[in-house]
């Protein structure tokens, strides 16, 4: 398909991925059936919860050649590109790090209370990162509001303190949190899309790198690198990459084959889904399937699973264009950003009202607590297309 539309499945399949993210993360597993949670570190099994966030990444990789070839033909140089990259990279690292700590708030040090930091945070992240219509008319407005959120960002810094000796109360990196994670994998993905571009070859050889990274890293043998895990911790252990690379990979496939060899395209996911998943089941000989530890046996299975659930969509959505049964989602998907973080602005409004909103979460009925954040997911989703009608989306 040699053309840089938007491929609509990616949105979908995207939105929907935000959903189940949402719906995971609100659920109370001391009752929630356990196979829709996270399995236990150094248990060899997982659940949907450990399929979501990779599944996310894999769309983060398969959007690539898609977004990157498009400024491509607006005329960007490659220069032009990599600042780009670097300042998205850096934008979600930065939203990452706050978010994995706004948690850690100590409110007696801080003098502040854990929810009303995370509250500004999140404010200040929608002041700074908003895509605000109307720049050339408004400049002034718009450089002022985004001013004010880096100096409440600033100020939270500053303030933050944890009250754990450790660190010296102040921010850590640890790993990184989901949008950090989410970034050190975009960097490798998008630069190596900058080096390589359309070629499968060369794509293929640098994922093959990654997984090989994952492999060994899970065995020990990168030991003498523990210098430089503090930061380069996520491109060292191969896994985020690999996995971005793979959706990348993908992308690549769709976007270089014609609309009308759709036949080829299909099959060639299914095979490689399948291949991915047996792949993964190898590897279990000697790596546990554990999304906490990372490992390429996980990594492998999700890839598989997430190609064979694209190409169903796509063939639904692109090759047949039956796209209406997905509108509810697709504003999600166009916008997943905003559909993960605006629910966590809720969530601290909640808890410092203390008014029992969430009271789905208390009960002993599996039926009732799932049921609830099903509910709450939806209405999350609703409140992203509410949003963007009120120009209220982010874009980094």
């Amino acid at each position: 398909m040699s053309n840089y539309n938007r491929i609509s499945s990616i949105d979908i399949m995207r939105g929907l991925t935000i959903f189940l993210m949402l719906f995971v993360n609100d659920l109370n597993m001391h009752t929630a059936p356990s196979w829709l949670g996270h399995s236990a570190a150094d248990l060899d099994s997982m659940g949907l919860a450990d399929w979501v966030f990779p599944g996310f990444l894999f769309l983060v990789g398969m959007a690539i050649p898609f977004s990157l070839s498009k400024r491509y033909s607006k005329g960007q140089t490659s220069f032009e590109l990599s600042k780009q990259i670097l300042k998205r990279t850096l934008s979600l690292i930065i939203i990452g790090v706050l978010m994995l700590n706004s948690g850690r708030v100590d409110p007696e040090f801080t003098g502040i209370s854990t929810n009303l930091w995370a509250i500004l945070m999140y404010v200040a992240v929608f002041l700074v990162w908003n895509n605000y219509p109307d720049k050339e008319n408004k400049f002034f407005l718009i450089t002022g509001l985004r001013l004010a959120g880096l100096a409440i960002l600033v100020f939270l810094v500053f303030k933050f303190r944890s009250g754990k000796p450790e660190n010296y109360g102040s921010l850590i990196t640890s790993w990184w949190g989901i949008l950090g994670l989410i970034g050190w994998g975009y960097f490798v993905s998008a630069f190596t899309y900058v080096a390589f571009r359309d070629s499968l070859i060369k794509t293929a050889i640098v994922t093959v790198i990654f997984l090989s990274l994952n492999i060994l890293s899970g065995s020990d043998f990168l030991s003498f690198l523990d210098n430089a895990r503090p930061i380069f911790g996520v491109i060292i252990d191969g896994n985020v990459p690999f996995i971005v690379l793979t959706g990348m990979l993908a992308g690549l496939i769709i976007k270089k084959l014609p609309l009308s060899e759709v036949r080829t395209v299909i099959l060639l996911f299914i095979i490689l889904g399948i291949l991915y998943i047996i792949c993964g089941f190898i590897l279990r000989k000697w790596f546990i399937i554990s999304k906490i530890q990372a490992t390429p046996s996980w990594a492998m299975i999700c890839n598989g699973i997430s190609m064979l659930v694209f190409i169903l969509i796509y063939w639904i959505s692109d090759v047949k264009s039956r796209i209406r049964w997905a509108s509810f989602f697709r504003p999600a998907g166009e916008n997943s950003l905003t559909t993960y973080l605006a629910p966590d602005v809720i969530y601290y409004l909640i808890w410092s009202t203390g008014i029992p909103v969430l009271i789905y979460k208390e009960s002993s009925d599996p039926l009732i607590v799932t049921a609830g954040s099903i509910v709450w997911s939806l209405l999350m989703v609703w409140l992203t297309s509410v949003l963007v009608r009120l120009n209220i989306r982010l874009k980094l």
